[in-house]
């Protein structure tokens, strides 16, 4: 996509963690931007860093995309302009037993991390069909790749959006289209930062020998997936070593053994947090 421009890239949960460092980049390659996040002030100052860092041009819609008033008003904001990179980042998670959690957080984790990527997704890829080009990057996690006891409804989701791109990577296939997922393990990121605050120690709970992916490293390894065509794009060591084991471990010992770890993680406490960008 590089070799595009200038054209329009859109990237929701643009004011935090990987969405802030996808609008950096892509206003580097010298997309002008449409950034999607809930904060208001926090989309302005970093349009206006964008406009004068990169001289690109940068609009804000500011949106909760877990709301149907939200998302029908980004989907308007974009549906008619001619947007050739759509970057799906926005989302969040919960870590603890589903029995204890907040019914009304995980409804909208599902309206947020499933929902909105299809509606987002309609509106802007009839258009890149009609031009002949154009790029979705959807933000899965390595959480995709098998069932996650004590983060069950963000393992459902990201599980979701990996199997939605690889079926519309398979339609597309002859249209010039590209459709990706970026799966990312473990990522300093607001979410870390959050359930640290809840008491944890070590970042998130992880345990202190698990690497830890910065948010710049994500970006740009996605990018160049994106360019060279791939459709799922693990980063980081975890990701790919957790596929891997993913693909030879039963599946019931599998969720068994992925249960350990978060169980450990929420032992105690009931968390949720930010996930990608908000």
């Amino acid at each position: 996509m590089s070799a595009v421009a200038p054209t329009v890239a859109l990237v929701t949960g643009a004011s935090a963690g990987l969405g802030r460092e996808y609008a950096h980049a892509l206003a580097a390659r010298g997309h002008d931007l449409v950034l999607v996040a809930r904060r208001a002030d926090r989309l302005a100052a970093l349009a206006q860093e964008l406009r004068d860092r990169y001289r690109v041009e940068v609009e804000v819609c500011v949106a909760d995309l877990a709301t149907d008033d939200g998302c029908a008003h980004c989907c308007a904001t974009v549906v008619d302009r001619e947007v050739d990179v759509a970057v799906l980042n926005a989302g969040f998670g919960s870590l603890g037993p589903f029995a204890a959690a907040d019914a009304a957080w995980e409804t909208a984790m599902v309206r947020l991390n499933c929902v909105s990527v299809v509606e987002l997704t309609r509106a802007v890829l009839p258009g890149m069909i009609g031009r002949g080009r154009g790029a979705v990057l959807i933000v899965s996690s390595a959480a995709a790749w098998h069932p996650v006891p004590y983060m069950a409804t963000y393992g459902a989701t990201k599980a979701f959006e990996l199997h939605f791109v690889q079926a519309l990577a398979e339609e597309l296939r002859e249209t010039g289209v590209q459709v990706s997922a970026v799966c990312p393990g473990p990522t300093a990121t607001e979410f870390s930062d959050v359930l640290e605050t809840a008491g944890r120690t070590s970042g998130s709970g992880w345990p202190k020998w698990m690497p830890i992916d910065g948010a710049a490293d994500v970006v740009a390894t996605s990018l160049r997936g994106l360019d060279r065509g791939r459709v799922v794009i693990p980063t980081g060591r975890i990701a790919w070593c957790t596929r891997l084991w993913s693909r030879l471990m039963p599946r019931g010992a599998g969720v068994r053994a992925v249960g350990v770890v978060h169980r450990r993680r929420s032992r105690g406490r009931r968390a949720a947090g930010i996930g990608h960008g908000d």
